[in-house]
């Protein structure tokens, strides 16, 4: 699939985005270990959740799909895991893969979990590592995925994390719902806590102190019913068109608060952006409220780093279009994490935005925008990479000319809807079909 994109005069409207994936992930995945029905709606129908979806089915656990975004998870208590009967697919997921290993590490049987060749590049020895150490068996291949599981009789650990990740983080608290005595996991800086609410709503023992994350081994989990918010991650796309376009204002309601998650809202303020967050009430433990922007006037550069570089992992992408446009020298360093996402997306946006005009550096760790710079329309690829794409598209609303987004399917892993939301905006976006 590509896009076909022409600058925008004015994008205006309320629009809802899918629902959070990190969420969307963790609602199915614990619901499937508690101890009754957890009923989820919002679920988000991304191609990265619904292999997670996949996955729980052929653990053994029943999930009944009354609508596309419904799901009614009928839980199998945290020993309820059946062996499966193949590898375990997990698509382009990351969050899928290491959480389940973290999960099943608690499971005395054999399991295999496999990728996509985009996902079989990232690396698992850094879950592999600490679940060794609780005492699972787990192999992976030379650092990667497919990686093998046999877990049973784990022992509680106290493990400093190399680097903020919530999915790291994620499958070492999960193990440690099935250890001998308590688990913690100590961060180099607060990545997103999604894991830490949900289990503590869902009855688990669950504590923070300043950087360490200690959880109690448990017997059962109480399931979850709620309504999935909006995904801020997607939301930070639409927000960025309206700052970018001349005389735009977008409102997203229902969407997820976490302040983990909201980096990037803190960034472009920072930059002078006219954004504002309103919280409205809770949803699983976490905050939910609207999210408005208007075009701005004027944007300055800003530089990244240290604390804030995982509460925008996600981000970084669109981040660097803003930046195109913010005067003087946007900087962002302690992000080599980056490099291990779905693309090296140091390396990719860097390339891509080049094609458009951009004055970009790339780092080590990270990269500086020189700005503001006018943009103008080219042939650019999305590198497999939804994020990318997304950012792609959205760069080329403000470009001179007509942008082209080659290999743009991939925008569904976690936007699905996302080209018909910006042209209910405004956005005069085509839609083509590639026959190789």
């Amino acid at each position: 699939m590509r896009l076909r994109i022409r600058a925008a005069t004015r994008l205006k409207g309320t629009m809802p985005v899918p629902g959070d994936k990190s969420l969307s992930h963790r609602a199915l995945l614990f619901g499937a270990l508690a101890d009754g029905i957890s009923d989820l709606k919002g679920w988000l129908p991304a191609a990265d959740c619904e292999a997670t979806l996949r996955c729980v089915r052929a653990l053994g656990i029943h999930v009944e799909r009354p609508a596309w975004e419904h799901l009614i998870v009928h839980g199998g208590g945290l020993k309820g895991f059946r062996p499966a009967p193949a590898p375990l697919d997990c698509g382009g997921s990351g969050t899928t893969m290491r959480l389940l290993m973290g999960m099943l590490a608690g499971f005395p049987f054999p399991s295999t979990l496999v990728g996509n060749p985009q996902l079989s590049r990232r690396p698992m020895e850094r879950v592999a590592r600490p679940l060794r150490q609780m005492g699972a068996e787990v192999i992976t291949t030379e650092g990667h995925a497919p990686v093998y599981v046999r877990g049973g009789s784990l022992q509680g650990i106290r493990y400093e994390l190399p680097m903020a990740s919530a999915q790291v983080k994620s499958a070492i608290l999960l193990a440690g719902l099935y250890a001998d005595r308590p688990t913690m996991v100590i961060e180099p800086a607060p990545s997103r806590d999604h894991t830490e609410r949900l289990l503590g709503a869902m009855g688990a023992s669950i504590r923070r102190d300043g950087n360490a994350v200690t959880i109690e081994p448990a017997e059962r989990l109480r399931p979850v019913s709620m309504t999935i918010p909006g995904d801020p991650s997607s939301a930070a796309f639409l927000i960025a068109a309206a700052l970018l376009v001349p005389g735009s204002w977008v409102q997203i309601p229902g969407v997820l608060l976490n302040p983990t998650r909201l980096g990037w809202v803190d960034a472009w303020q920072a930059m002078g952006a006219p954004i504002r967050a309103i919280p409205e009430g809770e949803a699983g433990g976490e905050p939910v409220g609207h999210l408005q922007a208007t075009a701005a006037s004027c944007l300055q550069a800003i530089e990244i780093a240290g604390a804030m570089v995982p509460r925008m992992i996600d981000e970084f992408p669109i981040f660097a279009v803003v930046a195109t446009q913010a005067e003087g020298i946007t900087q962002v360093r302690d992000a080599a994490e980056l490099r291990v996402k779905e693309s090296d997306r140091i390396a990719a946006i860097a390339a891509e935005l080049r094609r458009m005009g951009a004055r970009i550096e790339e780092h080590p760790d990270g990269f500086t925008v020189y700005g503001p710079t006018p943009l103008r329309g080219a042939v650019v690829h999305s590198h497999g990479d939804h994020r990318l794409a997304m950012a792609l598209t959205v760069a080329g609303l403000i470009a001179d000319g007509e942008t082209l987004v080659e290999d743009a399917a991939c925008i569904a892993d976690s936007f699905p809807g996302f080209v018909e939301t910006m042209q209910a905006l405004g956005a005069e976006i085509e839609v083509e079909t590639v026959y190789e």
